[in-house]
């Protein structure tokens, strides 16, 4: 049995940055994956860059990419992951344009 999608989805907002969510359940658990859910969320400007990424690639587990850092990343529940997720997405845009003060 191999990986079943359960969520993907893409959005591009009018700046043109690109924000992109899956999630796969796999059919068990692994070392680096004990809960059973293969993810990457990322969100990115119209540039290409990357602002926010989170992923659990095989031999890495659970970590979250914010520009050039690498940090392990706690997964609890797929929903908290897409929270976490949005709200370091908030956070790290907030500002943006706002070079004058």
């Amino acid at each position: 049995m191999k990986a079943k999608l359960f969520l993907h989805t893409k959005k591009e907002d009018r700046a043109g940055n690109i924000t992109e969510i899956v999630l796969w359940k796999l059919p068990g658990t692994t070392p680096d994956r004990p809960h059973g859910i293969k993810y990457r969320c990322y969100h990115g400007d119209a540039k290409g860059r990357c602002i926010v990424r989170y992923d659990n690639e095989s031999g890495k587990g659970d970590h979250k990419h914010v520009g050039d850092k690498e940090i392990t990343y706690k997964f609890k529940t797929a929903e908290r992951l897409i929270r976490d997720f949005m709200d370091d997405i908030y956070d790290l845009t907030q500002n943006e344009g706002d070079d004058n003060e």
